[in-house]
């Protein structure tokens, strides 16, 4: 057999995609490379121009891509409210009896200070700024409409409203943190999820910065403040309120705090069902570390009740995080609501596996598998991340055994580095986004990488599992929340924190979108073109 053939077949084995799909893609095999690792199928006839890395303040697409800006920035929402900060995860959920019209969220995760309030910060913090900066995050609600072939922002509509660090959040019921049952806002609001039964589920990740954090060991409480915004100086609120995951509904803007999923630092929340028509939820723990989680709720369309796991990645199985079923939990916590409250501790304790930084996890609309993104870890030398697949064992999502592979990993050679989001389109070939930071591009750790980028992996023909660069961030910049439209002509996509490494608010190191003379804003932006519906083709 001819090797490049059997290659492609052992992929697409490995894929769990039969080789009688060989041949229902031919697009694919048509690929120029539009990153270093492709490059040397140069003979092929490509279907686009290759899109070279680089470093120009700019939103940089392949040819036959263009984009819009849909809002950015502290636009007005409503008579009162503002489009908030550091946009990330969106989601779209449509009105009933209608795809083209409905409600976008999108999470705001923090803010740059210098940029944030156009002066160098110095100084004791003024409680002034920092409301200003409790009101620019959490979340942004807002009407989209596509008429025309173009989507839009529906200006003053009454499902544009904002959730913010100032908005009053109930834990669900029957709980109460810190002898508190809500919680003064929702922050740090990083990847997330969408319900089947049509809600949102926004993360929250990095809440140590706003907040300081706390260390649970021994049954003892240790806080540990923290001077990146110092909030604490403000408000008195434990750093346990906050690192839940927050259901929302889309029109009425109604919240509550999940405490069944535990906190930890959250990125992403992917809901699948089982086979018990239950809720199955995966989720990541952003930090060096930090571990898997799967969730498996024990009613219908509700994630009020059921069990929390945590992922044993050496020997493919799901540890319960339950104090009555893991009777080592028992030496360490004296309920289970603080098993679920401090569930990092209670991870390390069961003897799941650290991972490298696990952000986005999403499942391969063919073969039911899962996906995750694991950023990187300096820590233990893995500068580049890579991408995990989870196989459940029957291919069922309530099963307690699975298998786990390293399916990409980030280098030189495959073209991009720290993968962070992840979107499927129609097609089943992945999306993904990656997070270089900002900082490490600076000092060159990532060689000629340049920015920030959007990848295009197609999972079958001759390329697959190679990443194409299609698009590249502007300065200081990363890409999130891919998120494709139901008819998938759009793609929606955030661009955060332009401008990240700026120290003097006279010499932004972004003015995107503005251009010169500009502070550089967050943006949601919408990419269409020939290619983006020619890549989705079967």
């Amino acid at each position: 057999m001819n090797q490049n053939l059997k290659d492609r077949r052992d992929f697409l084995k490995f894929m769990g995609r039969t080789t009688a799909m060989l041949g229902t893609a031919p697009f694919v095999t048509q690929l120029i490379g539009c990153s270093n690792s492709a490059q040397r199928h140069s003979d092929i006839p490509p279907l686009f121009m290759p899109l070279s890395h680089n470093k120009l303040d700019q939103l940089s697409l392949a040819q036959g891509l263009q984009y819009e800006i849909l809002i950015k920035f502290n636009d007005p929402i409503n008579t009162k409210d503002l489009f908030g900060v550091h946009n990330d995860f969106l989601a779209y959920q449509p009105f009933a009896g209608k795809i083209d019209e409905g409600v976008m969220l999108v999470n705001h995760e923090y803010f740059h200070p210098v940029i944030f309030h156009s002066r160098v910060m110095s100084g004791p913090r003024r409680a002034e700024d920092v409301r200003k900066e409790q009101l620019a995050i959490g979340n942004s609600l807002i009407h989209i409409k596509k008429t025309k072939d173009k989507w839009s922002f529906v200006k003053n509509s009454r499902f544009n409203r904002r959730i913010t660090g100032q908005t009053m959040i109930p834990f669900q019921k029957g709980y109460s943190v810190m002898g508190k049952t809500q919680a003064m806002g929702t922050l740090a609001n990083c990847a997330g999820g969408q319900t089947p039964w049509g809600t949102f589920l926004s993360c929250e990740e990095n809440y140590d910065i706003f907040y300081g954090e706390v260390t649970y060991n021994n049954r003892k409480r240790e806080y540990t403040p923290l001077d990146k915004y110092r909030w604490q100086d403000f408000n008195s609120n434990p750093p346990e309120h906050y690192g839940w995951v927050v259901e929302i509904n889309p029109f009425t803007g109604a919240a509550v705090k999940r405490n069944a999923l535990g906190r930890f630092e959250h990125e992403s929340a992917c809901v699948v069902i089982g086979k018990s028509g239950c809720a199955v939820v995966y989720m990541g723990e952003d930090k060096k570390g930090g571990y898997l989680y799967k969730f498996m709720a024990d009613k219908k369309n509700s994630l009020e009740s059921g069990t929390l796991y945590v992922a044993d990645t050496n020997l493919g199985r799901w540890i319960p995080l339950d104090i009555n079923k893991t009777p080592i939990l028992k030496n360490h916590f004296d309920s289970q609501q603080d098993v679920l409250i401090y569930a990092h501790r209670a991870a390390e304790v069961a003897g799941g596996t650290p991972q490298d930084r696990p952000e986005d996890i999403e499942m391969d609309p063919i073969t039911g598998t899962i996906f995750v993104a694991l950023t990187n870890n300096s820590d233990r030398g893995n500068f580049y991340g890579s991408l995990l697949r989870l196989t459940e064992k029957n291919n069922d999502y309530e099963s307690l055994e699975f298998t786990a592979e390293t399916w990409l990993k980030g280098s030189q050679q495959n073209g991009f580095a720290c993968p962070d989001n992840l979107a499927f389109d129609k097609a089943g070939n992945l999306w993904m986004t990656t997070d270089m930071s900002e900082k490490d591009q600076l000092d060159g750790k990532f060689g000629d990488m340049g920015h920030n980028g959007l990848y295009f992996i197609p999972l079958r023909g001759q390329h697959a599992g190679q990443a194409f660069l299609v698009a590249t961030a502007p300065a200081d910049a990363e890409f999130t929340g891919p998120l494709f439209s139901p008819d998938s002509k759009t793609l929606f996509l955030c661009v955060q924190h332009p401008g990240a490494m700026t120290e003097d608010p006279q010499k932004p190191t972004s003015t995107w979108p503005d251009g010169p003379g500009h502070m550089p804003k967050s943006s949601v932006v919408m990419i269409s073109g020939p290619l983006l519906e020619k890549l989705q083709k079967t």
